[in-house]
């Protein structure tokens, strides 16, 4: 059987063919900031807090430091009269040993004239056992004078230096201001109760938070009325001030980490798997819509409302490009510019993009249609392991 021979004009035009309908199509995974919804929904104007703090804490580090001069001041005026008890002290010390030494001195007498008494046998057997008379004279007490106070300044990590305005400063709502007193949050704390237990200590300290909107009280909860374990040693062998100031920085932690989940706009990073295409020419209104979705979901900023929405103008200049070129897709033409592939890449674009900007209900429409024409579409191992997971994504919580 003969070949036959291709001539090489044929060759080019059926590598210009290849080329024209050939679909680079490459992915990357663009980070952005999303919002975390809060149980309670605020309207943005009405976005201000107002905290009011009680706690047994009352104390500035300039009340540590004045007091400590205080104390270091009456400490030196005491110093005559500490050095004159103990130099009675020592005369009495040495009074007693004046006493001691006469009494271990009958004591050896007395001793001495029993072993007298006992045969040489006898005496050469408690001497051996170390048991013949001895004379132990106690030691003489020496004076040492107590030294002369000398300031130190105290060490501020020793005391717990906070009050209830302090306190109110480290609670936080996220995307409130302090501007307002929309939100009213009542904070009580009460005096830590530390607890030993097989050696171990363990503590608990009540506090309880109210909340209240437009004078409708909201939320009404308590934490760490428990014993909750804070060390391995005995409560007599920790530094309580150090232990109980680390307790105090837990319960503010808990407390905000409960009121920006309950009312916050928290954001958080996340990233999106986003496919594009290049070919020169044939797909430049596609790599435009790559460009609009990654810049723009790059400037996403939960916090600033005004640059979010330029963003999602931006994103959305993209998805206007993907979905015009959808209704252009040939899904029986397999040498078509706009084929089968370039759908399934959109579907995928506009499932995924909408899954991250939590519009499930968008990302389930492209799902849907994308399964309609899925006969024509031969998706690849990981393409099918990933619809399986977007599927999940989206029916999980129906």
């Amino acid at each position: 059987m003969k070949l036959k021979k291709i001539s090489a004009l044929s060759l080019l035009i059926l590598l210009n063919v290849t080329t024209l309908f050939a679909q680079n199509i490459s992915s990357d995974y663009i980070e952005f900031e999303s919002l975390k919804a809060p149980v309670y929904n605020t309207e943005e104007a009405m976005r201000t807090y107002k905290i009011n703090v009680t706690s047994p804490y009352n104390l500035t580090s300039e009340d540590v430091i004045n007091q400590s001069k205080i104390d270091f001041d009456t400490e030196l005026k005491n110093y005559d009269k500490k050095v004159l008890d103990s130099e009675k002290e020592f005369l009495q010390k040495l009074k007693n040993h004046e006493t001691e030494v006469l009494k271990a001195n009958e004591k050896f007498q007395l001793e001495s004239q029993e072993f007298k008494k006992l045969s040489l046998l006898e005496r050469l057997s408690m001497t051996d056992q170390g048991k013949n008379p001895k004379l132990t004279s106690p030691t003489k007490p020496t004076y040492v004078k107590p030294a002369k106070p000398i300031y130190q300044s105290p060490n501020l990590n020793d005391y717990i230096i906070v009050n209830n305005n302090v306190l109110e400063t480290q609670i936080k709502i996220d995307g409130f201001t302090t501007l307002g007193e929309n939100i009213k949050v009542f904070l009580n704390i009460s005096e830590i109760t530390f607890q030993d237990n097989a050696g171990q200590t363990f503590a608990k300290q009540p506090t309880k938070l109210k909340v209240d909107i437009k004078g409708v009280e909201k939320v009404s909860t308590a934490f760490y009325e428990e014993f909750k374990f804070v060390s391995s040693s005995p409560s007599n062998n920790i530094n309580k001030p150090l232990t109980e100031k680390n307790f105090l920085n837990e319960v503010i932690a808990t407390v905000n980490k409960y009121l920006n989940d309950t009312f916050g706009y928290q954001s958080y990073k996340s990233k999106v798997k986003i496919l594009s295409v290049k070919n020169k020419g044939t797909y430049d209104e596609l790599e435009k819509a790559d460009i609009y979705i990654s810049t723009n979901l790059r400037k996403l900023n939960p916090q600033n409302p005004e640059i979010t929405e330029i963003a999602k103008k931006g994103l959305q200049k993209g998805i206007d490009i993907w979905t015009n070129t959808l209704a252009k897709v040939d899904y029986k033409n397999k040498k078509a510019v706009f084929n089968a592939k370039i759908g399934e890449f959109l579907y995928f674009n506009l499932i995924r993009l909408n899954l991250a900007m939590n519009n499930k209900k968008d990302a389930e429409m492209y799902l849907n249609e994308m399964q309609e024409n899925m006969i024509y579409m031969k998706l690849s191992y990981d393409d099918d392991n990933d619809l399986k997971n977007i599927e999940t994504q989206i029916y999980k919580s129906k």
